[in-house]
C-alpha cells in the first residue's frame, strides 16, 4: 500500500492512513509531504520499535511529483491511500487505472480531496453560539483544514446582526507566532501558501464587500513566519470564485440567502461536499437539513470541524473524495480483497491427509 499523506495533520492523518493498512496485512511505503518528512520519520521509528518487521513499512520522503508519481503508476502497488488537493487526487485516480507492465489487478484508490465547507445560519439560530462556531471553524489552525468552513449561508432576516457580531468576534482574533499561548492564528505553511491567500483575498475586493481585512501586527513580519490576514467578505455571490474554490486559509464568504429554500440550494450547489452545518433552533429545519444538505459530514448547532475518529468518521461526497469515511467501520474493508468461498458438505466419506503424503 503506498500512504501518500498531507502536510497539515502531519502525524493523525499518516498514522491512521498507515495503521489501517498494517493491521489488514499489507505492507506500507510512507510518502509524507515534502514539508514534513521529519514528523513521518520519527512515525516510522515508533513502528519499528513497536515490532513492525524490516520491510514491512517503509519511509519515501521526496516531492510528490517525483516520488508519490513513482508509487501511482509502479505495478506492484495495490492500494493508494491519498489525502490532499482535489487536483493531485483526480490525477492520482486517472493514472491508477493504467494497467503497467506484470501488474494483474486494478489499483484501490482511497482518496481525501478538500471541501468548500458551508455553515447555514437560520434566522431563529443562537447567534452567540452561531458567531463562536463559524469562527472557529474559518480560522481555527489559519483555515488551514479540508474541514474548515468557508462559506456562511445567511438567512435575510438576521444577515446584518450575525455579520456585525461576526466582524467583532473575528477582529479580536489574535495572529502571531503559535509557541504564544495567546496566539489563534498563526502563520500558514510556506510562501506559496502564502502568496496564494493573498492572491484570493485581492480577489475578494472585486468578487464581495470587504468587512474585515485583520493584518498581523507589524511584529511578526521579523520572525520570517508566512502570515496573512483574516479575512471577511459579505455579499458574496455563491458563484463567485471565493465561493467555489478552497482556499486553504482564513478567509471567509458570508452569503446572503432570501429564505431556507435557496440557503440549502447555495449549500449543495458547489463541486465539494465534505463538510458542513447548521446553526437553527427549528427541529423542522434541522430535521430537513440532514436529509438534504448533501455532505459527508454534518454538524447542528456546533463547530465543524474536529471529527473524532471512531464517533465521526471523517470523509466525503462529490468532488471531496472516495471510498468510506476513514475512522468509521468499513474504512479497513478497502484496504483488503474480499473473497466468497462456498463448500459443499454433504460428503461420501473422507479421505485419510496423512496417508499418500498429504498435508
Amino acid at each position: 500500500a503506498a500512504v501518500i499523506a498531507p502536510w497539515n495533520f502531519p502525524l493523525a492523518i499518516l498514522t491512521g492512513m498507515s495503521a489501517a493498512a498494517l493491521v489488514t496485512g499489507n505492507a506500507v511505503i510512507l510518502k509524507p509531504a515534502e514539508q514534513t518528512p521529519v514528523i513521518a520519520a520519527e512515525l516510522v521509528k515508533i513502528y519499528r520499535e513497536a515490532g513492525v518487521p524490516a520491510g514491512v513499512v517503509n519511509y519515501l520522503p521526496g516531492y510528490g511529483e517525483e516520488a508519490g508519481a513513482a508509487l501511482v503508476t509502479h505495478p506492484d502497488v495495490h492500494i493508494i491511500a491519498f489525502t490532499g488537493s482535489r487536483a493531485v487526487g483526480l490525477r492520482i485516480l486517472q493514472e491508477a487505472v493504467q494497467v503497467r507492465g506484470h501488474q494483474r489487478h486494478i489499483k484501490q484508490v482511497i482518496t481525501e480531496m478538500g471541501g468548500k465547507n458551508a455553515v447555514i445560519v437560520d434566522d431563529d439560530a443562537d447567534l452567540d453560539e452561531a458567531v463562536a462556531g463559524v469562527v472557529t471553524s474559518a480560522f481555527g489552525y489559519a483555515g488551514q483544514k479540508c474541514s474548515a468552513a468557508s462559506r456562511a449561508i445567511v438567512l435575510e432576516r438576521i444577515y446584518d446582526a450575525f455579520l456585525e457580531r461576526l466582524v467583532e468576534a473575528s477582529r479580536s482574533l489574535i495572529i502571531g507566532p503559535a509557541w504564544e499561548p495567546l496566539t489563534y492564528v498563526g502563520p500558514v505553511i510556506e510562501e506559496e501558501a502564502q502568496r496564494r491567500i493573498l492572491n484570493y483575498i485581492e480577489k475578494g475586493h472585486s468578487e464581495g464587500r470587504p468587512v474585515l481585512v485583520h493584518e498581523p501586527p507589524a511584529r511578526v513580519k521579523d520572525l520570517g513566519g508566512y502570515y496573512v490576514p483574516v479575512a471577511i467578505f459579505a455579499d458574496v455571490p455563491p458563484t463567485a470564485v471565493l465561493a467555489c474554490e478552497e482556499i486553504f486559509g482564513p478567509v471567509l464568504s458570508v452569503i446572503r440567502a432570501k429564505d431556507f429554500d435557496e440557503a440549502l440550494h447555495i449549500a449543495n450547489d458547489i463541486d465539494y461536499k465534505l463538510t458542513g452545518g447548521i446553526f437553527s433552533r427549528s427541529p423542522a429545519r434541522i430535521e430537513r437539513a440532514r436529509k438534504e444538505f448533501r455532505v459527508g459530514n454534518f454538524y447542528i448547532n456546533r463547530k465543524i470541524t474536529g471529527s473524532l475518529v471512531g464517533r465521526q468518521p471523517f470523509g466525503g461526497l462529490g468532488l471531496s473524495g472516495t471510498g468510506f469515511q476513514a475512522g468509521g467501520p468499513d474504512y479497513l474493508k478497502q484496504y483488503v480483497d474480499t473473497r466468497v468461498i462456498t463448500e459443499n458438505t454433504l460428503r461420501r466419506g473422507f479421505a485419510d491427509d496423512a496417508a499418500g503424503g498429504r498435508s
